[in-house]
């Protein structure tokens, strides 16, 4: 029966060893799970200051865009065209202006690929659709650019597309008929 007694003992202290080391591995889980929460949390506040840089730099260019873009049509059109941002059945277009008869439609982008181009072709032919007072006799389809891959400007040249930086046109500026 002492035997019995004296290997129970041992289990216990066994198992109390055991449950030590369990609870000073749990210590130091809650300690880590506090450092990654710390951690994300901290990406979290990044990611939020990357956001509202990325807005502000999204908007100087489109407000650098239409400055560039209203000003080439004026000296080369001889037409003062105001230019803001629109929605169209909440679609965004990043430069719209028209007068008289003609309109400008644009997208202002850092980096111009492709499909950008086939974009800025498919709001327009939203707008036709859903929003034709927009519209007017002539059309300039612009995109301003910081950088445009070659396929880019190739896709632009064949919609007829302007495509044009601050201090460059990248392809040339052309006047569509509507109708």
């Amino acid at each position: 029966m002492l035997k019995r007694l004296d290997g129970l003992e041992e289990r216990m202290v066994k198992l109390e060893r055991a449950m030590v080391k369990l609870w000073r591995e749990q210590v130091k889980l809650r300690e880590e799970v506090a450092a990654i929460r710390s951690g994300v949390n901290a990406l979290k506040k990044d990611a939020g200051a990357i956001r509202t840089t990325l807005e502000r730099l999204a908007l100087t260019i489109e407000g650098e865009a239409r400055s560039v873009v209203r000003r080439r049509v004026r000296e080369r059109l001889n037409v003062d065209v105001e230019l803001d941002r629109i929605f169209v059945d909440s679609m965004g277009v990043n430069i719209y202006g028209a007068a008289g008869d003609l309109c400008v439609i644009g997208e202002a982008t850092v980096r111009l690929g492709p499909t950008l181009v086939s974009e800025l072709l498919s709001k327009i032919e939203a707008i036709k659709r859903s929003r034709p007072d927009l519209l007017r006799r002539r059309i300039v389809k612009v995109i301003y650019a910081d950088y445009a891959t070659p396929e880019a400007l190739e896709a632009a040249k064949k919609a007829k597309a302007w495509v044009l930086k601050w201090d460059k046109d990248l392809t040339p500026l052309a006047v569509e008929e509507s109708w």
